[in-house]
């Protein structure tokens, strides 16, 4: 079984406008404000392993390039098709999921595919359960 890299617990002090670049940058790169903090001191100590992502034994974090990065596995068409996505409101995606799910159904595919439903009130989970017996 593999050995887990040691990990030191630290308490620093920063200044508010460092801490909040750093807050968006992990928020931006979908990583823990821990990660950029050693990504950073990585980058700084001339590590060569630093890069884009983190090294197999950095922050406990896996070396995978960040979602929609070149070498995520994401095609270019996938990726301008993603963007495009990103561009429309909520409701714009949701008729276009409906769309989509419509046109599947005529060309012969299943409606009865699983699927993942979020809520974000058990309340709407009730209403959701509701219509669902209404209608099917």
């Amino acid at each position: 079984m593999p050995k887990k890299p040691a990990f030191a617990r630290i308490s620093i002090t920063l200044p508010a406008r460092v801490l909040a670049t750093a807050d968006k940058l992990a928020k931006r790169l979908d990583r823990s404000r821990s990660w950029v903090v050693a990504e950073a001191i990585r980058r700084f100590g001339g590590d060569p392993t630093a890069g884009d992502v983190a090294p197999a034994t950095g922050v406990g974090e896996t070396r995978t390039p960040p979602y929609g990065a070149r070498g995520s596995g994401l095609g270019d068409s996938r990726l301008a098709q993603l963007q495009t996505d990103l561009k429309l409101t909520a409701e714009q995606r949701v008729r276009a999921a409906e769309d989509t799910q419509r046109t599947g159904e005529l060309i012969g595919g299943s409606p009865n595919v699983q699927r993942l439903q979020f809520f974000d009130r058990y309340e709407d989970y009730l209403d959701w359960k509701r219509k669902e017996e209404i209608l099917g």
